[in-house]
């Protein structure tokens, strides 16, 4: 698939800005009482966000999970909102009451992050039949990772997906890991994605630290989803560099095996290529740094300064 210039430049700044912001994360999190509850990171996987969301328009609804904020920003969620969100504050996104575990963006189309294992295909499959019902020219992604697809709420989602063709897009992050255990430990198919077969829907497989071939496969996805063709279920091999939380000390993850990870980064490698192509200059790219560099303090800064919600907001927005 032929990318664009924009389309590249959107990915990759994407995913600066996505590991900046929580590389911000790692190291707030080691202040004692800078953020409250568990921290839980992407990175590494940025590539995976980036693609998918630059194949999508924006009636179209992303549903996520505990590892979340590349796909918030990736889909065009504020910053600054997102990150006075995640340290509790009444102007972050959710007005102080998920954290960085439950967050939601309605504005983007993001409803829900959930950090039930396997929460998000029976959701995914809602919203997809609400917008097949509809007859809207719109798609529902779901993003999961690898321990999720052996809950049997993942089975009878896309089962269902299948049975009525639904607009919908399963889309596997498979990092290795399903907290501490290794995907040979709790999984016996070599791949995820050949699990598709069993509800007659194409299963891809990816390398998902390459953004420009998670692009052009959501992309296609997406396309026959609009089609009335049905689900897909995309697995983007990936790996997480950070523990399961930023409290693991990552004690069951050979360091060699992250080296190795890390030496195939998405950044440098659409970095390069663009480069190399001349889509981008190193002045550019300078700039380009330097900004996210900028909206990444000013998001700490707005989410220091900003209050935390009064007791009695805790009986807000309890219902519609």
């Amino acid at each position: 698939m032929l990318v664009s210039r924009e389309k590249k430049l959107e990915m990759l700044r994407s995913m600066l800005l996505s590991r900046r912001f929580e590389e911000s994360l790692t190291e707030l999190c080691k202040i004692k009482g800078k953020i409250p509850g568990m921290m839980i990171l992407c990175t590494g996987q940025e590539a995976v966000g980036a693609g998918v969301c630059a194949a999508l328009q924006p009636a179209d609804v992303i549903i996520t999970n505990h590892r979340s904020h590349s796909h918030l920003l990736a889909k065009g969620a504020d910053p600054k909102s997102l990150m006075a969100e995640i340290f509790c504050k009444k102007t972050g996104c959710n007005r102080g009451k998920s954290g960085t575990l439950h967050l939601a963006v309605p504005e983007i189309n993001a409803p829900c992050t959930t950090t039930v294992v396997g929460g998000g295909p029976p959701i995914a499959v809602g919203r997809a039949f609400a917008q097949q019902y509809r007859q809207e020219k719109s798609v529902t992604v779901c993003f999961i990772g690898d321990g999720a697809t052996n809950e049997g709420s993942f089975h009878e989602a896309l089962n269902l997906a299948s049975v009525w063709d639904l607009p919908v897009l399963f889309v596997c992050e498979n990092n290795l890991y399903a907290g501490a255990q290794r995907y040979e430990q709790h999984t016996k198919a070599k791949n995820i994605a050949d699990r598709a077969a069993g509800y007659a829907m194409p299963g891809v497989v990816v390398d998902g630290n390459d953004a420009l071939a998670v692009y052009a496969s959501a992309a296609e996805a997406r396309t026959r989803a609009l089609a009335g063709k049905g689900p897909t279920l995309i697995e983007y091999k990936t790996y997480r560099w950070r523990g399961h939380g930023e409290q693991d000390l990552q004690l069951y993850q050979p360091r060699e095996e992250i080296e190795l990870w890390q030496a195939t980064c998405p950044i440098p490698k659409l970095r390069g290529e663009m480069l190399a192509g001349n889509l981008i200059s190193g002045d550019e790219l300078r700039r380009m740094e330097a900004e996210i560099d900028a909206i990444v303090e000013e998001a700490i800064r707005f989410a220091e300064d900003s209050p935390y919600p009064e007791p009695h907001e805790a009986l807000e927005d309890v219902y519609a």
